[in-house]
């Protein structure tokens, strides 16, 4: 294809990113497929310099830090055809107007569960082992505990819930499957079959956070699950058991769960809480069992790279004319992130 023939495109993202998402190599490959001036990058829309560039795009490469895509960016930009968002949910970042005008979608979602189920994989086990309680009582004891104080310690046979059969939970499920869990699944929209397809067997939600020792949060944050886990649901989760969430705070009462693990009756790996961050006086700071980390399970550093690859090859298909291979659609967003 001629270079004139090429699509132009504009970023549009906070740029402290676009040299971890497309590292030298990444952004040669880029260049080769679309006309795009690696030097710049619109963190306003409505800016008078960036106007020019705008009326041209026909692709925009978006990140986080990109403002919303509304009606007044598809009048500031009449040749667009494509979003190519090179992070995970589009669901505040795309208006329906984009959808209503033909414009295609693709998100790099996919992409960044992977990071975030890897690192639920790793709380998973490391819980089963109660390291972060172990590590607390190792530090302030200095002295290896007896054996029968780890009696309930071990992974063979845990019970692992899942909530969500989301991107992120589907790739967790798959993780599990060489582990001696007994792992279970709430989703409303997954049958029992469906279920034993990902390896888990279905359960109602009461149930779920009933019989397992391990409750993983993966759902979306969307109004049906708000508080989902409210006072009544985390007071079924059996003593001892531990929630990890990498989803979103809003999933989980942060009063009620604040209650519970201040009790020491639970504990908790909490990637995500409500609000982020927590403020300074907050007990779950320095409490032992529970294990707080400044929402880094999603994609960093070098794992950056590979959602910018995601969009890259997106590129390719387009000036193939082929199918998005990570298209989103409006419908989608109506029961996932």
């Amino acid at each position: 294809m001629a270079t004139s023939e090429l699509p132009r495109a504009v970023f549009a993202m906070n740029p402290v990113h676009l040299p971890e998402l497309f590292p030298p190599r990444l952004m040669a490959r880029l260049t080769a497929l679309a006309r795009i001036d690696p030097a710049l990058v619109v963190q306003d829309f409505a800016e008078p310099a960036m106007a020019g560039p705008l009326a041209e795009a026909e692709v925009l490469i978006t990140g986080w830090g990109c403002p919303r895509v509304d009606e007044a960016v598809l009048t500031a930009t009449p040749r667009l055809r494509t979003v190519l968002h090179a992070a995970g949910s589009v669901r505040n970042l795309i208006a329906p107007e984009v959808w209503e005008r033909g414009v295609s979608v693709s998100s790099a979602v996919r992409a960044n569960a992977l990071p975030v189920a890897e690192f639920t994989l790793a709380a998973i086990l490391l819980s089963g082992k109660d390291a972060f309680g172990l590590r607390h009582r190792f530090r302030t004891e200095n002295a290896f505990p007896p054996p029968a104080d780890l009696a309930a310690v071990g992974n063979l046979g845990r019970r692992v819930g899942i909530i969500g059969a989301s991107r992120v939970g589907r790739r967790l499920l798959e993780l599990l499957r060489p582990f001696d869990f007994a792992v279970t699944l709430y989703d409303p929209y997954v049958d029992a079959g469906e279920a034993a397809a990902l390896g888990a067997v279905l359960l109602p939600l009461d149930e779920l956070m009933r019989t397992s020792d391990i409750v993983s949060l993966h759902a979306p944050d969307i109004p049906e699950t708000y508080r989902m886990l409210d006072r009544r649901r985390l007071s079924l989760m059996p003593d001892g058991s531990v929630l990890v969430n990498t989803s979103r705070g809003a999933l989980v009462d942060p009063d009620a769960l604040t209650d519970e693990l201040v009790s020491g009756r639970i504990g908790a790996v909490l990637d995500v809480t409500e609000p982020e961050p927590l403020p300074a006086d907050s007990p779950l700071y320095r409490l032992p069992n529970v294990f707080l980390t400044p929402h880094i399970a999603g994609s960093l550093g070098n794992e950056l790279e590979r959602l910018g690859r995601t969009v890259v090859d997106e590129l390719a298909l387009l000036g193939a004319g082929a199918p998005l291979a990570h298209a989103v659609r409006q419908a989608d967003l109506v029961n996932s992130a």
